[in-house]
């Protein structure tokens, strides 16, 4: 699941409190993508051996490293998602969701009063709000509907926790 919860202690109050961090799909992981880099370069060093001690070389060399560059920053690049990060105790809910390029952007509200939604005529399949009555902010649109159901399980089950 591309969400995981963590229960911490503040050092204050010494209540339980959870951790909740959201990010989407990666499709290739960052081991991966050292892989892809170290085989792209492999494979396209294979056609330069043919060319050592040419001036032919120094005339494809750079078109196999912009090539190799070009990826590198792509990849790079979608590495740069969206996250969002739930503190939750019985005094206070605050959600920081986290886009790049943007400035944070922070829901603060009393977890006794919220609750976890899915709407049917959301933006996409089984759209997982939260809401306490007066706004409603978004949670885990780019998780799959599946993902935002069990979400919406996990946070109602906690937000209960909490409450009693």
């Amino acid at each position: 699941m591309p969400y995981a919860w963590h229960d911490t202690a503040p050092e204050q109050s010494g209540a339980v409190c959870f951790r909740l961090e959201v990010w989407p799909h990666r499709a290739l992981p960052r081991r991966g993508f050292v892989w892809v880099i170290g085989l792209t370069a492999g494979f396209l060093a294979l056609p330069l051996v043919a060319v050592v001690g040419t001036a032919v070389l120094w005339g494809l060399l750079p078109f196999a490293a912009l090539a190799i560059w070009g990826l590198w920053v792509a990849i790079r690049h979608s590495y740069r998602v969206p996250q969002e990060v739930m503190l939750l105790s019985r005094e206070q809910l605050e959600l920081v969701r986290s886009d790049p390029g943007r400035a944070d952007r922070i829901w603060q509200t009393n977890p006794y009063w919220v609750r976890a939604v899915l709407r049917a005529n959301g933006p996409v399949e089984d759209y997982l709000v939260l809401t306490d009555g007066r706004r409603e902010v978004e949670l885990g649109a780019f998780l799959s509907p599946e993902e935002r159901v069990a979400l919406r399980d996990e946070l109602t089950r906690r937000l209960g926790a909490l409450r009693g």
